[in-house]
């Protein structure tokens, strides 16, 4: 008995497919993702969470569309500024700084104290890691008296600091 010959089956699948997993894009996403950013939360925090998609998902969404990478760096500069706030926030709330001690007398609570700089410092190292231009500390030149260097004096070399090698002055 001879086999019948298989007919070929078109493909279940789209030719022009990369393959994987289906895109979960949609602007509602985008734009509960942007939400979350503009409150503070780190991107890849909300990509842990059931339902969102992977960092390099979005990173990808980035690249493809400059209209999501727009809306989430908008997002994320929104995100900054609130972060700074809570700092600012943390900073103004003093309401565990003291406890009532025994006899009523006020104590200081310096462990209380210590954690709220704590958080603060965490809040603006950050800040100035993520957006150096609007929270970084800010460098001026200046010379032994003060004064700031004249433009373009910026740049000096490494000889010129610490001296030439073997010449006595380093």
């Amino acid at each position: 008995m001879t086999a019948k010959p298989r007919k070929r089956q078109k493909p279940k699948t789209d030719p022009k497919s990369k393959g994987g997993r289906p895109s979960k894009f949609s602007e509602a996403l985008i734009e509960r993702i942007a939400t979350r950013l503009s409150e503070g939360e780190p991107l890849a925090q909300i990509c842990r969470d059931a339902g969102m998609p992977g960092l390099t998902t979005i990173w990808e969404w980035k690249k493809q569309r400059p209209a999501v990478s727009e809306r989430l760096a908008r997002a994320r500069d929104a995100g900054f500024d609130q972060i700074a706030q809570d700092a600012l926030n943390i900073a103004d709330d003093g309401r565990r700084d003291y406890e009532v001690g025994e006899g009523g007398a006020l104590l200081v609570n310096h462990d209380h104290i210590q954690r709220s700089k704590l958080r603060i410092e965490t809040r603006l190292k950050l800040l100035a890691v993520w957006d150096p231009k609007r929270y970084g500390a800010k460098v001026q030149l200046a010379d032994a008296d003060g004064e700031k260097l004249p433009e373009g004096s910026e740049r000096v070399s490494i000889i010129n600091v610490i001296g030439m090698p073997g010449s006595g002055d380093g």
